[in-house]
């Protein structure tokens, strides 16, 4: 049975010394931490649980936040149990990822680079978060992640548990412990972790917003993915000789029916990542600046995030004026880079947010893609707050615009071009007659 005392908190005391002071013994040795440790149900984590209680004398809560990955909760849970683990958590957050984390990344039109959705990076604050929820809970003494000294995960989690939780120790065992993967197997054997004989051929991430694809062959980034890196999205010669055409409407933004038919956040997602998937749209293949400095070849499956992503800066376009349009692409890219350097809880987020909501008001109304073979094309596009007028481009029809107003406007918007070319011929040709009067 286990027996907990409370112990005053005091604002410059010691880890162990904070919250709750666990007295069951181990052997010999007092238990003082309390750990709680995300918890995947892989091999890393798994030996993380037996390497946390020995060195930290620690009991340790695992917590696994579903944000999308294909791994059966329930297996999870009684794997950790098994370890020994205090308590276990299985906290299903895919709609709260998909309406608070998601929807506003298709606000800011969030594109790493310009070709990364950020579905990876945007999870990590939401699990982030429900740690520090367990841990106020139940009285924890410090945080623990998996992530590796070598990625960008470490940054993430670090910095928003730091974040939402500066009084509590922060442990990265991956990045202490310099196991090699045979040694990390062996320890495993000897503590009793179930190890799977079976070798992976791909280290992938999953959430509803994208699948992230790593290791083996595709370390050459000069090698084209085989086709069994792939699970959402078919090739593009496999995918329906018909093209499909999809339309999204949106309203404040964000996309909330395809096809007319109204559909909550998670929902739409999921249609849309198996309905792109299926003409194979979605596929990304990239070199990408990790934050450690490392650049990296990046494989990712995203067909929802890249036919949501399209039809979104289409249809902003038709509602904002060029200059919201063109400032926006700087505040985007900025949005985006802080969600992918793990500095969600930054406040120029929420700064960037404010003029990223504004101009979300009249981005309402329809969006037509056509998906076929792996491409993806906008075709079509309306809306009530529609800064385009047909009557102004038709050719054919006398209108409100004054052609003659653009022999001035042309004179005034290229003066400036003028005056500097002039005055560099004029320059170019006195350093001319200069050289010839040399004797």
């Amino acid at each position: 049975m286990l027996c907990y005392k409370k112990v005053a908190k005091f604002k410059n005391a010691a880890p162990e010394a904070r919250g709750i002071i666990q007295l069951q013994k181990r052997g010999n040795k007092k238990i003082t931490e309390k750990i709680v440790l995300a918890y995947s149900g892989g091999l890393d984590t798994s030996v993380l649980i037996k390497w946390l209680q020995e060195k930290y004398n620690a009991e340790v809560i695992t917590v696994t936040v579903n944000v999308g990955q294909p791994e059966d909760l329930k297996e999870i849970e009684e794997k950790a149990l098994r370890l020994g683990v205090l308590k276990h958590y299985s906290i299903d957050a895919k709609e709260e990822f998909a309406a608070d984390y998601v929807f506003p990344a298709i606000k800011a039109n969030a594109l790493y680079e310009g070709k990364y959705p950020i579905s990876t990076s945007l999870s990590r604050p939401l699990i982030a978060a429900k740690m520090v929820e367990i841990a106020e809970k139940d009285g924890a003494t410090a945080l623990a992640h998996g992530c590796t000294g070598r990625g960008n995960d470490q940054v993430r989690f670090d910095i928003s548990l730091g974040a939402l939780a500066p009084d509590l120790k922060i442990i990265a065992p991956v990045r202490e412990w310099g196991m090699t993967r045979e040694e990390e197997i062996a320890y495993a054997k000897t503590k009793g972790i179930p190890v799977s004989t079976a070798a992976k051929k791909y280290s992938i991430d999953q959430s509803i917003w994208g699948r992230s694809i790593e290791c083996g062959i595709l370390e050459d980034a000069s090698k084209e993915p085989p086709e069994d890196a792939f699970e959402w999205t078919v090739t593009p010669e496999k995918a329906p000789n018909t093209p499909e055409y999809v339309t999204i409407k949106f309203d404040g933004g964000v996309p909330v029916a395809v096809n007319g038919k109204k559909l909550k956040p998670l929902a739409l997602i999921e249609l849309l990542n198996e309905t792109a998937g299926k003409h194979g749209v979605g596929r990304i293949d990239h070199i990408e600046d990790r934050l450690v400095g490392i650049k990296s070849r990046e494989n990712y499956e995203c067909p929802a995030a890249t036919v949501i992503l399209e039809a979104h800066k289409d249809l902003e376009k038709m509602v904002l004026t060029r200059h919201e349009v063109l400032f926006k692409q700087q505040i985007d890219a900025e949005w985006a880079f802080l969600a992918y350097a793990g500095l969600w809880m930054d406040p120029l987020r929420e700064d960037l947010e404010a003029f990223i909501n504004k101009t979300q008001e009249n981005v309402c109304g329809e969006v037509r893609v056509k998906l076929y073979k792996g491409a993806l094309q906008v075709v079509g596009r309306s809306s009530p707050m529609s800064l385009y007028d047909q009557n102004l481009v038709n050719y054919n029809i006398k209108t409100s615009f004054n052609q003659a107003h653009s022999k001035g406007f042309i004179e005034l918007w290229g003066l400036q071009t003028r005056m500097s070319n002039v005055l560099k011929q004029k320059t170019k040709k006195q350093k001319k007659a200069s050289g010839s009067k040399k004797p």
